[in-house]
């Protein structure tokens, strides 16, 4: 194990939850909008997900010009699913000290992920630790009858009391739903495999008080080289009834703040799906405004951001990211009040230039742990490329098809957002 990975371990063990022999409990990510594969929490700044052979070469090859439009590679652990000492069922992560074949997640499933994942965090103690076929049908009926109608639907508005400056995101639909239909299915599994490797990932929300997530499936087309028939058949389908297919661009979930109105408003990926080309426009307003008026500064720096992404993604020789999908992130907590100017010892008011130089480094800020993001002019706005399950280039040896020229179907989408983003911003000024 690496130093900075064994570092990073001991920063992530939480107190008071009982010794789990140097490992760290593992929490929900609840600011997962979209997907299928179950996220989560390891610290603060680290999420971590089941490892994808394809995703993790990704990762550890990708090209520098590409890394900054992706979340950090922090390595590798290994997880398990155990009961604490209060009887509590977690999800524990281990440092990885050996790299035995059966902990790769191999064997992926029709859609391409890894079978018998583990992905729940859970505080509830089941009736037994390996339940028979018996108990685990018994629970997936009981579990059936608690769904309520926020696991059912599509769109969903929460108002929050008044005085409530800075709500905390816990309850996002798609998130539970994701981690209650993983956990059942690694409950039915573990007596077969218990050690499941995980990769680990930068956080992209941490920064923010309350993050507003915007997850949009890149691309014309969805289904890898590998895809069997079926699912290429069912990929092209979702793609030809979604603006997919026109623009390159689909809602994939959603999740925002609405602090003039204070709503918290979730989109799931069958709501995307559903969009018309002026539905998706009017979801992209709804996403980028305040309750009331659009927030025309956050559309700069991401449309900057944006460009940055598509001139390199034009020189990316190769490359398909099939199934890939973006993240726009952005802080909705309402600003905080500047800071109050120190009177200097003559009375006079000055700045201070170690703040200044403070501020101009965001990065290194963040790592630090400051979460003032509000103090620059500037809003504080991230665009990430992430989920690379079925991304090929010519310099995957084991592939059959090598593709050339840049992902004209993900360009394409960029293209198109780009130009979507850019009206929003002209008309934001009448």
């Amino acid at each position: 194990m690496s130093p900075a990975l064994e570092a990073l371990m001991e920063g992530c063990r939480y107190p008071g939850k009982g010794e789990m022999k140097g490992g760290v409990m593992l929490e929900p990510f609840v600011h997962q909008v979209g997907g299928h594969s179950c996220v989560l929490r390891f610290g603060e700044q680290t999420i971590c997900k089941p490892l994808i052979p394809r995703e993790h070469q990704f990762y550890k090859s990708l090209p520098p010009e590409i890394r900054k439009f992706t979340p950090q590679y922090k390595g590798v652990v290994s997880v398990s699913f155990e009961e604490d000492e209060e009887g509590n069922l977690c999800l524990i992560a281990y440092p990885l000290h050996s790299d035995p074949v059966d902990l790769e997640n191999k064997e992926p499933s029709a859609d391409g992920e890894p079978k018998n994942k583990l992905v729940k965090w859970g505080k509830k103690k089941p009736s037994g630790l390996l339940p028979d076929n018996e108990r685990a049908r018994q629970s997936r009926k009981e579990e059936k009858g608690k769904s309520n109608r926020d696991d059912k639907a599509e769109v969903l508005y929460y108002s929050l009391e008044k005085g409530n400056v800075v709500p905390q995101i816990k309850h996002n639909p798609w998130s539970q739903q994701c981690h209650q239909q993983h956990l059942q299915r690694m409950k039915e599994n573990s007596k077969h495999r218990n050690q499941h490797k995980f990769i680990l990932l930068e956080n992209l929300t941490w920064r923010y008080r309350v993050p507003c997530v915007l997850d949009l499936k890149m691309g014309t087309r969805q289904h890898g080289d590998d895809a069997s028939e079926e699912k290429k058949a069912n990929q092209i389908r979702k793609c030809q009834q979604s603006t997919s297919s026109s623009i390159g661009v689909r809602l994939c979930g959603m999740q925002m703040f609405h602090n003039a109105t204070g709503q918290l408003i979730f989109m799931n990926k069958y709501h995307g799906r559903k969009l018309s080309l002026a539905g998706f426009k009017e979801a992209l307003c709804q996403f980028f405004s305040d309750g009331r008026v659009l927030r025309r500064e956050l559309l700069t720096p991401v449309l900057q951001r944006l460009r940055e992404m598509r001139a390199v993604l034009e020189a990316c020789e190769s490359y398909r990211f099939f199934s890939s999908s973006l993240l726009i992130i952005y802080d909705g907590a309402p600003p905080a009040a500047p800071p109050r100017p120190r009177p200097s010892r003559g009375g006079e008011e000055e700045d201070d230039e170690d703040e200044d130089e403070d501020d101009d480094d965001d990065e290194g800020a963040a790592y630090a742990g400051r979460h003032d993001l509000s103090s620059s002019a500037s809003p504080a706005v991230d665009v990430r490329m992430i989920d690379f399950a079925h991304t090929t280039c010519r310099d995957y040896g084991e592939d059959g098809i090598v593709h050339e020229g840049g992902d004209s179907g993900y360009i394409f989408g960029l293209q198109n957002l780009i130009s979507i983003l850019s009206q929003l911003e002209e008309h934001s000024n009448d």
